[in-house]
């Protein structure tokens, strides 16, 4: 009775083993790849190993969380001759293939999940398949495309008498994954305290418990504001400049000499007076990120970096953002320089205006190179504007339809950012206009009733005359 377990164990090992034969054995792998950079060539290699005869090989690309399977290449040895050396399939023997996929330009949409499928015939019977697969991930990298380093809440006002917080943004865009953006101050890296969330707009000035540094590597800027000795002086004392009261008549048209519509004042005001408050310390930065995916499957990151302005100090100090990236070969940086606004330049058209005439005045660039962009306020010295406004809020100021009341009054350009302001003036000077007689205008500068009738009686004397 004991010889019958031991000749049942036999009988299912031989069994097993003749199964085996019959069947043979399959095993797929695919060969893993580190992350590859968007425009390079990858190769798939799918490896498997038999003893079987082969069906047929599959690739397959797997999206949409593995629901759909978009099949990227079919081999069928159905329709090949190059097996016949495996028509023997009763024979035992491992053979080891190889199939590969070659991508040859990969794209941030190839990044995915990707499976190989083989299948040979049982080798009991060809009506029978053997299937084996191996999967993939291909990870995609993608280096930045832009960066970019603006000042957020601007334009914005010079700020004399109390310290107000600046924040400089870096926008880097196209990057999969989410690189690693950092800030730079004249060379050297900058230490920031971590934030989570954005600073309150009302809030003070940001602090930190960290010990003081000096900054006596800096030269400070001592720049005084210097006084306008035939403009600014007058308001000073009291008195009204001259310009306040420009003369009523006209301007004769001169019939050799072309004058310029504007007189350009050559004093400009610099206003970088700093208060107590200002401090020559190195300034506490506080940087906070965030992170936007994109449908394209990129991370578009902004870096924001945070502090107290002290325009004593960081005026003409050079920010730089930069960028690494496991795509990269080397850091990618922007740089702003902040400098407050110096000596606008002052365009107005027409360059001859005469009365009638709509006259535009333009702040047409700066002596330097300005960050962030300046607000504009102008104003009409020791009078109001046009229209009858105190100020306006513009790079460009439009007069409309000129009176000669205009000639001689003056006007002023304030331009302004955190780091400092400065102001420039022009003075208007208003032509004859022989299309109006002298007197037909009204105060505002069009033609009045006797100027239309006047006009009327010309062009129908000019029409009697043709006829």
């Amino acid at each position: 009775m004991r010889a019958v377990p031991s000749l049942r164990r036999c009988v299912c090992l031989l069994l097993a083993a003749i199964l085996d034969l019959a069947c043979g054995y399959l095993t797929v792998n695919i060969e893993p790849l580190p992350p590859v950079v968007a425009g390079d060539a990858v190769t798939l290699k799918c490896n498997f190993k038999t003893d079987g005869r082969m069906r047929e090989i599959v690739w397959y690309r797997v999206t949409d969380g593995g629901t759909i399977k978009q099949k990227i290449f079919t081999f069928d040895a159905m329709f090949s001759t190059n097996y016949s050396h495996m028509e023997n399939y009763r024979k035992r023997e491992d053979l080891v293939y190889q199939s590969t996929v070659r991508l040859p330009e990969v794209r941030i949409s190839d990044n995915g999940p990707y499976e190989c499928h083989v299948g040979i015939y049982d080798r009991a019977t060809r009506e029978k398949v053997v299937l084996a697969s191996g999967n993939i991930f291909l990870n995609v990298m993608a280096p930045p495309t832009s960066i970019e380093v603006v000042a957020a809440d601007t334009p914005a006002p010079f700020s004399r008498y109390q310290a107000q917080n600046f924040t400089l943004v870096c926008i880097v865009s196209g990057g999969k994954p989410a690189p690693m953006v950092y800030f730079k101050r004249d060379g050297e890296p900058i230490d920031a305290v971590p934030l989570s969330e954005p600073p309150a707009a009302s809030s003070g000035p940001l602090q930190d418990s960290r010990p003081f540094r000096s900054l006596l590597h800096r030269d400070l800027d001592d720049t005084k504001m210097q006084k306008s000795l035939s403009l600014l002086d007058a308001e000073n004392r009291g008195g009204r400049p001259y310009t306040e009261r420009p003369s009523h008549g006209l301007t004769p048209d001169p019939n050799i000499l072309l004058q310029p519509t504007t007189e350009n004042i050559p004093e400009t005001v610099v206003s970088r007076e700093f208060p107590r408050w200002v401090h020559s310390a190195e300034p506490t930065y506080f940087l906070r990120h965030s992170r936007t995916p994109s449908s394209d499957g990129t991370v578009e990151v902004r870096a924001l970096l945070t502090w107290t302005l002290n325009p004593q100090i960081d005026n003409e100090a050079l920010f730089s953002c930069e960028v690494k990236h496991p795509a990269l070969s080397m850091p990618m940086q922007a740089e702003v320089t902040l400098v407050a606004p110096k000596g606008p330049k002052i365009v107005m058209t027409p360059s001859r205006a005469r009365v009638g005439d709509t006259v535009r005045i333009l702040v047409h660039g700066f002596q330097n190179e300005v960050f962030p962009e300046p607000m504009f306020t102008w104003t009409r010295v020791g009078s109001r504007l046009l229209d009858g406004s105190a100020e306006f809020d513009g790079k460009e100021l439009v007069l409309e339809r000129v009176p000669a009341e205009l000639n001689g009054s003056m006007y002023r350009c304030t331009a302004q950012n955190p780091l400092g302001s400065t102001d420039t003036h022009t003075r208007l000077i208003v032509f004859e206009n022989p299309n109006i007689p002298r007197g037909t205008e009204d105060s505002n500068g069009s033609i009045g009733p006797t100027g239309a009738r006047l006009t009327l009686v010309l062009a129908l004397t000019v029409i009697l005359e043709l006829t």
